[in-house]
């Protein structure tokens, strides 16, 4: 009996120390604030603003627990916000629905994603200043008949989509007589459904306009003169992290020290880096 009772113990002893090592690991990965690692969530489809490439030229960061690597505007003033914080940056790729659900349970610190502060986002994390402001464009088949359309509305019965969870697909009821078409995942998705007909534009925002048409030349980024109706938090972008966070802070004087000159020095490097396959 005293050995099945020792035997016992040494069981339970045992399953004690494993939960206790797990509980350290996920603690460090939820990035608290002793962490030395600043881990950020961006779903590296999104070029200019972000994408996936096999190597780290033009300074792509390796993505955790991948092969691959992560490079884009984002990642850039990702490493500048994480030298600001006197952390090591990881990046983790998530897909674009799984951001805010990552950020809320700790699986990364923070979200530099091409990411818009909306008051709807807003209800469940907090934002930093903005770190981009773009405008809204549509990019469509060059020859098409859409090529030339000063206005929205010129896009009556036309077959446009916008990313899924995102305000651009939203805009979409402001051109009166349009043919929405079902949201996409990704825009890589879009641009092959561009080329092949089964859309006619798709909505996005100028960098990724400029980007779409420099890797393809059978497509054209249409820019508006009556254009759609959005607010400054519509077309600005910002670092998503947990509700009250002492991030938020010291990530916005990281901002502050970064010129626009120099912001757009970046985005245009960017455009210019981003891989052709993309």
């Amino acid at each position: 009996m005293i050995k099945k009772l020792s035997l016992l113990t040494i069981m339970i002893l045992s399953s004690v120390l494993i939960l206790a090592g797990c509980g350290g690991s996920d603690s460090s990965k939820n990035g608290n604030a002793e962490s030395d690692t600043f881990r950020v969530g961006l779903e590296c489809g999104y070029p200019p603003f972000n994408w996936t490439q096999m190597n780290d030229s033009n300074g792509a960061v390796k993505i955790d627990g991948n092969a691959e690597y992560a490079g884009g505007y984002d990642i850039e003033m990702a490493k500048k916000i994480a030298e600001g914080l006197g952390k090591k940056l990881v990046v983790v790729k998530v897909e674009w629905d799984g951001l805010v659900p990552a950020l809320t349970s700790g699986k990364i610190d923070a979200i530099i994603a091409g990411m818009s502060p909306t008051n709807l986002r807003k209800e469940t994390i907090d934002f930093s200043d903005n770190y981009y402001k773009s405008d809204l464009v549509m990019v469509v088949k060059k020859g098409s008949k859409y090529e030339n359309a000063a206005s929205i509305q010129d896009f009556k019965g036309a077959k446009v989509t916008g990313q899924l969870n995102t305000f651009h697909y939203s805009v979409i009821d402001q051109i009166k007589g349009v043919s929405k078409q079902p949201a996409m995942d990704n825009f890589t998705a879009m641009r092959v459904a561009l080329e092949s007909g089964v859309i006619d534009g798709y909505i996005s925002e100028r960098p990724e306009g400029v980007s779409a048409t420099a890797v393809n030349k059978n497509l054209k980024m249409v820019e508006f003169k009556d254009g759609f109706e959005t607010s400054d938090d519509d077309t600005s972008i910002a670092v998503g992290i947990p509700k009250g966070s002492e991030l938020a802070e010291k990530i916005n004087k990281v901002l502050a020290g970064i010129s626009e000159e120099e912001r757009l020095n970046i985005m245009d490097n960017a455009i210019k880096n981003q891989p052709s396959a993309k």
